[in-house]
C-alpha cells in the first residue's frame, strides 16, 4: 500500500490523522475502559438488566480503533492499520478473559433474556452497524455531531456481545456462543465497512482508495459472507413472527365466536368468560378458556364437550381440545324489596312470557286415570 500525496491533504486531515493514530493505540486508557466495561456488561448480562448492559456500551472505548483502521484502510498505511488491529484484539482477548472468569464464578445454570438475545444475529443487526458506522464516521469528521457517538455506542454494541461469549464458553453453551461471536463480526465489519463508505464519500481525497484498497475490497467481501448465515436467521425470525400472528388472530377469533356464538360461554348469565389462552406446543393445540361462574358445578362436561365440537367444526380441518379453569363467585347480598315501576332506571326488557311447563310424564298419565 502507498500513502496518498501529501499534498492532497490539509491541515483538517493531518489533525484527523493524529486523532486516528492516537484512537489505535493500546493505552493504559483502553485497558481500564475495556476493563470496565466488561465487568458491567458481564454483570449486567447475568443479572438481566438492560440499563446496566447500556451503560457499558457506553463506556466501552472500542469503536476509536475500528474507526482507526477504517481510515487507515483508506490511508493505505498497512503497520497503523495492524496497530489499530492489534489494539481491538488485546480489547477482545481481556473482555473473554474476564467474561469467562465471571461466569465461572457466578455458573449460572440458565441465563435470562439479555444473554440469549444476543445469540441469533440477523440482517437486522448488519444494517444497524452499517449505518452506525457511518453515523459514527460523520461524526468524527464533522465535531458539531460529536454528540452522537454515545447514542452510536448504545446503538451498536461490541462489548456485550463478547461478555456473552465468555459467558457462555464459562458454562460450555458452544452454539450459543458461536452466535454470540457471529453478532460481534457482524457489528465489528458493519461499523468498518460504514465508516470507510463515509469517509470516501465525505474525503474526495480517499475516495479513489475505497475501491481500490485490497483491505476494503477484503472488508466488503467479508460482510457480504455474513449475508448468507444472517440471511437464514432473518428468514426464520420472520417465518416465526408471520406464524405468531397467525396465532394470535385465530386465538382472538375464537374467543370472539365462542362469547358471540354458544349459549355455554356467551349467553349464560352464569358463566363469564374471562379470556382464553391456546398452547401450541400440544397436539391437538390445547384452549384452556377462564371462566367465572356462581354454579361450582358448571359449565358441565357436556357442555364442554359441545363448545369443543363447535371449536372443531368452525376450524375445521385444524381440532382443538378444550379445557375449562373454572372459579367459582359466591354472590353475597340481603334481599331487598323491588322498586315501584315509576322508580326505575330503565324499564326492564321486553321479554315475551315462556309458556307453561308441562306437567311430567307420570303426573299425565295419574290424571288421565283420574279421568
Amino acid at each position: 500500500m502507498t500513502s496518498p500525496p501529501a499534498s492532497e491533504g490539509d491541515d483538517r486531515l493531518a489533525a484527523l490523522q493524529q486523532e486516528f493514530e492516537h484512537d489505535a493505540s493500546f493505552s493504559q486508557v483502553f485497558v481500564v475502559l475495556t476493563v470496565g466495561a466488561t465487568l458491567i456488561a458481564s454483570l449486567g448480562l447475568l443479572a438481566n438488566s438492560p440499563g446496566v448492559v447500556i451503560g457499558a456500551m457506553v463506556v466501552a472505548p472500542w469503536i476509536m480503533p475500528l474507526e482507526a483502521m477504517a481510515f487507515e484502510i483508506l490511508r493505505g498505511r498497512l503497520p497503523m492499520f495492524l496497530r489499530a488491529l492489534r489494539t481491538l484484539l488485546l480489547g477482545v482477548v481481556i473482555c473473554v478473559l474476564l467474561a469467562m472468569a465471571v461466569g465461572h464464578l457466578v455458573a449460572f445454570p440458565s441465563f435470562g433474556s439479555e444473554v440469549m438475545n444476543r445469540t441469533s444475529p440477523n440482517l437486522l443487526d448488519l444494517g444497524v452497524a452499517l449505518v452506525a458506522g457511518a453515523v459514527a464516521m460523520y461524526a468524527k469528521l464533522r465535531k458539531d455531531a460529536i454528540s452522537a457517538l454515545a447514542g452510536l455506542a448504545i446503538a451498536v454494541a461490541l462489548v456485550p456481545p463478547m461478555c456473552v461469549v465468555g459467558i457462555l464458553l464459562a458454562s460450555s453453551q458452544w452454539v450459543q456462543a458461536y452466535g454470540a461471536l457471529l453478532l460481534f463480526a457482524t457489528n465489528l465489519l458493519g461499523i468498518m465497512v460504514g465508516s470507510m463508505a463515509t469517509l470516501g464519500t465525505l474525503e474526495r481525497v480517499y475516495r479513489k482508495r475505497l475501491w481500490h484498497s485490497r483491505l476494503g475490497l477484503t472488508s466488503v467481501a467479508l460482510t457480504a459472507l455474513l449475508v448468507i448465515p444472517l440471511g437464514s436467521s432473518f428468514v426464520r425470525l420472520v417465518t416465526r413472527a408471520r406464524l405468531e400472528t397467525k396465532a394470535q388472530q385465530l386465538e382472538a377469533t375464537i374467543e370472539r365466536e365462542l362469547r358471540s356464538s354458544t349459549i355455554t360461554l356467551g349467553s349464560d348469565p352464569g358463566i363469564d368468560l374471562v379470556g382464553l389462552t391456546i398452547d401450541w406446543q400440544r397436539n391437538p393445540p390445547l384452549i384452556r378458556a377462564r371462566v367465572r361462574v356462581t354454579d361450582p358445578a358448571l359449565p358441565t362436561p357436556n357442555q364442554v364437550a359441545a363448545v369443543q365440537a363447535f371449536i372443531n367444526r368452525q376450524q375445521a380441518p385444524l381440532r382443538f381440545r378444550l379445557v375449562i379453569e373454572r372459579t367459582a363467585v359466591e354472590l353475597v347480598g340481603p334481599d331487598t324489596a323491588p322498586n315501584p315501576p315509576e322508580l326505575e332506571v330503565l324499564p326492564p326488557p321486553a321479554v315475551p312470557p315462556l309458556p307453561p311447563a308441562a306437567p311430567p310424564k307420570a303426573e299425565q298419565d295419574e290424571g288421565l286415570t283420574a279421568r
